[in-house]
């Protein structure tokens, strides 16, 4: 039997998926500059903490890069990935907080009480204060620290902003999903406010420049007005490609003879981020910081399928604990790599920058122990094998239990009925309801509903909980072992197990109407007074809203399909 067969696809079918060519050197709509032919590589031991440049893009699918196969251009990006280390064994979280979480802690969900589903709007909650963050490692170390775009990790209170957990200076949106150009978000009917920031203050004059745009002049501004000889950390957390599926007619223009519209203006708003990073690239080059610097680039979580996104030939999409959830885009570009221009199938995972990151800035570890996440530079730079050799996805208690697990399935020591998963060494163990697990190609995406490959979702697994595959020898989790191998399975049972031991309460408090922007100067943004949050503190969480909520027809909608593709996040994820 071949592992990488696919099952009802002919050559042909699989070729339509290759690169579409792309002139380098045609001038950038984002900007009219053209990147120069990169510097020659410095000596290995360089002489001064490098500039890092963390470049984090938003609901970007595995499949949705042209060295992936793409039919989306994105010439920037397979530049800067071939001259660099691609990272093709790379782990994200299947949604938003999570992953940004774990990104600025080193930690896993279970140990910041951040394992069940994203923070919301008015939920009074954030990245637990206790937490000493990854920008503020950075500060200790010297660093002149900038955020640019997406935080979405809370902002109740005012120590929640980006500004109170380590960084210099914020521009960018502090909710999940907001309009590229008006920055109004609505978390449900009537529940509409601005939220862009300059900050700690709200940007109304910012308003009608599309995000991507903005962001990215923003970079240039801070690498402009900053010295060279000081070290700059900058994450740039785009907010593209989430849904709004928004971008300048020029981009989309491109993509006219895409049928599916979805995919039509997701490949148009991925284009316009690549040329974004283009320019940020040339930025570094222009005011000297690029021979010194470090240029990581990851996506935050599998792409939405039923938005444009693709993770073919992954299994599932985003909000799903299958490969095509949380198997991550990933490279790292810099002149200070040993080996250079080489795919690296090391583990490892979006925990791992932490340490990596702080260690390659000289800066102190020994103060945050109990880090999940590891040095993975010496990997990256010169080959050598990764210190990880397991990751855990995730253990959610509080998430939908499957109708058909149980503690008897899990050998007496693990409900399956709960949602987790695990990979360790080239297994890997799904266990509750994993989420929606299609394989679904690009260019089907407008017959999807009647599909062969829905039938076999149908069939598949409606009586299970438990799943195990050899990630290395089948990456596309067609072939499921759970039976062939219990030995294995009670193995990585027993490693949930012990990491359920290690795990904190859930922090998921009910919404307060309090946080309403019509409180608020029509803004999102920090709501709680200092008494609120004793009050709360002192009772577990503020007292649920006696409001009953009104239906809308978008409401049932909306439930129409979580239900309909086991029970998803929504796209506001």
């Amino acid at each position: 039997m071949a592992v990488y067969a696919l099952t009802g696809f002919s050559l042909v079918s699989l070729l339509s998926f290759g690169y579409l060519s792309w002139d380098w050197m045609k001038p950038s709509l984002v900007a009219d500059v053209a990147m120069d032919p990169m510097e020659k590589s410095l000596p290995p031991a360089f002489a001064r903490p490098p500039h890092i440049i963390f470049i984090l893009t938003d609901d970007q699918g595995y499949h949705d890069v042209g060295y992936h196969g793409s039919d989306i251009q994105t010439p920037t990006l397979d530049r800067l990935a071939a001259e660099g280390v691609k990272l093709e064994n790379y782990y994200i979280q299947p949604i938003c907080t999570p992953s940004r979480s774990q990104l600025i802690t080193g930690r896993y969900q279970i140990h910041t009480g951040l394992q069940h589903s994203i923070i919301r709007p008015r939920q009074p909650n954030c990245l637990p204060l206790d937490q000493v963050t990854l920008p503020q490692k950075l500060q200790e170390a010297g660093y002149s620290t900038h955020m640019v775009g997406k935080w979405h990790l809370g902002f109740y209170k005012k120590e929640c902003l980006p500004t109170r957990r380590g960084f210099d200076t914020f521009l960018g949106s502090l909710t999940g999903n907001v309009d590229y150009y008006t920055y109004d978000n609505c978390d449900g009917p009537g529940v509409c406010g601005y939220d862009l920031h300059e900050g700690e203050d709200v940007a109304w004059d910012q308003s009608g420049k599309y995000s991507t745009f903005l962001y990215t002049q923003r970079v240039s501004k801070i690498l402009a007005s900053h010295s060279p000889k000081e070290p700059i950390f900058i994450y740039v957390a785009f907010q593209a490609v989430h849904t709004p599926l928004q971008s300048p007619k020029e981009y989309i223009y491109r993509y006219r003879s895409m049928g599916n519209v979805a995919r039509r203006k997701y490949a148009a708003m991925v284009t316009c981020m690549d040329e974004a990073v283009k320019n940020i690239t040339w930025a570094l080059k222009k005011y000297g910081y690029y021979d010194n610097s470090v240029i990581v680039f990851s996506t935050d979580n599998g792409g939405q399928t039923f938005s444009g996104g693709s993770n073919w030939p992954l299994r599932g999409r985003k909000g799903t604990y299958w490969e095509g959830g949380v198997r991550g885009i990933g490279f790292v570009h810099s002149p200070l790599i040993k080996r250079k221009r080489r795919t690296s199938w090391a583990l490892v995972h979006i925990t791992d920058w932490y340490p990596t990151l702080v260690s390659l800035a000289r800066g102190n570890l020994s103060n945050v122990p109990g880090l999940d996440g590891y040095n993975v530079w010496p990997t990256i730079s010169e080959g050598k094998e990764s210190p990880r050799t397991e990751i855990l996805h995730n253990i959610d208690p509080l998430y939908n239990h499957a109708k058909y697990g149980s503690l008897k399935d899990g050998f007496g020591i693990w409900n399956t009925a709960v949602q987790a998963s695990i990979r360790v060494g080239e297994w890997k163990l799904l266990t509750g309801d994993p989420g929606y697990s299609d394989w679904i190609p690009p260019q089907t995406l407008t017959n999807f509903p009647g599909s062969w490959w829905n039938l076999e979702r149908l069939t598949d697994g409606l009586r299970k909980s438990v799943w195990l595959f050899n990630i290395t020898a089948d990456p596309y989790e067609r072939y499921d072992l759970s039976d062939q191998r219990p030995d294995v399975v009670r193995t990585l049972l027993m490693r949930l197990v012990h990491y359920n031991q290690t795990a904190i309460p859930v922090r998921y408090p009910a919404e307060n109407p309090r946080a309403h922007p019509d409180f608020n100067g029509g803004a999102w943004g920090p709501w709680a007074s200092e008494d609120d949050v004793e009050e709360w503190e002192g009772i577990g969480g503020p007292p649920k809203s006696r409001n009953k909520k009104k239906k809308c027809k978008i409401c049932k909608l909306r439930s129409f399909f979580r239900k309909l593709n086991t029970r998803l996040m929504s796209n506001r994820i």
